[in-house]
């Protein structure tokens, strides 16, 4: 299976995969609205890769063939005061 890969030009670090090149009919409306005009980054095999980046590959190839597309979203910024009080134990109580 290779499927296109598109970067939102509005969301930074949103790309969107899709079955076929410029074929965007299963993509809902609303999510192309928001993810704004997509612009190709590339042509990628799913057949032969056992990882993405930061996406579970299973997950993308099961998206695909249910929904015929897959979001790809940043994961949500990380606290690092937060994570500094918690790797030392602090506690306010």
């Amino acid at each position: 299976m290779i499927c296109a890969v598109y970067k939102s030009r509005l969301k930074a670090d949103s790309y969107l995969f899709i079955e076929k090149r410029n074929d965007f009919e299963r993509v809902p409306d609303a999510l192309m609205k928001m993810f704004g005009t997509p612009e190709l980054v590339m042509l990628l095999p799913l057949d032969k890769r056992q990882q993405l980046g930061i996406a579970d590959i299973n997950k993308v190839r099961s998206e695909l063939a249910d929904k015929g597309y897959y979001l790809q979203l940043p994961p949500p910024p990380v606290n690092l005061l937060e994570a500094y009080k918690k790797e030392i134990g602090y506690s306010q109580d």
